[in-house]
């Protein structure tokens, strides 16, 4: 049981790690104006208005990449169903981004995606850490 959490705090703070670096690269690519304060969900509507395509895939990207890697991390530490390493990662990083979707105001398609994908990050995850696709019989 000890390792089973273990493996979920690894998935998790894996998953939150690389979501961080990589909404840190699209700062870095698409910096936002100095004075435009992060905590004010106001301030970040017109903002988020003017990004460009490629500017808005950088949190999709950060949120399926962290999704994808921290249950595969999980997954290959813990003895657990990955199903539940999968609910456990994906639960919380879906969660967060409903939570950010609904105070910050985002184009719907955009919504509509990130949620999906994130589902199937943590779906596919789970095939590839359990071997799955491996075990699938070769064609003749």
């Amino acid at each position: 049981m000890a390792k089973n959490i273990a493996a979920a705090i690894a998935g998790i703070v894996t998953a939150f790690v690389l979501i961080m670096l990589i909404e840190k690269l699209g700062h870095i690519i698409y910096p936002p104006p100095p004075d435009l304060d992060f905590s004010d969900p106001e301030a970040l509507r017109p903002y988020i208005a003017t990004l460009p395509f490629l500017a808005l895939l950088f949190p999709m990207i950060a949120w399926v990449v962290g999704t994808f890697a921290g249950t595969v991390v999980a997954c290959k530490i813990g003895t657990a169903n990955p199903l539940l390493f999968a609910a456990i990662v994906g639960g919380l990083v879906l969660a967060g981004t409903i939570a950010n979707l609904i105070m910050i105001k985002h184009p719907l398609w955009f919504s509509v995606v990130s949620l999906v994908a994130i589902v199937a990050s943590a779906w596919i995850a789970v095939r590839v850490a359990s071997g799955a696709d491996a075990q699938l019989p070769a064609e003749d």
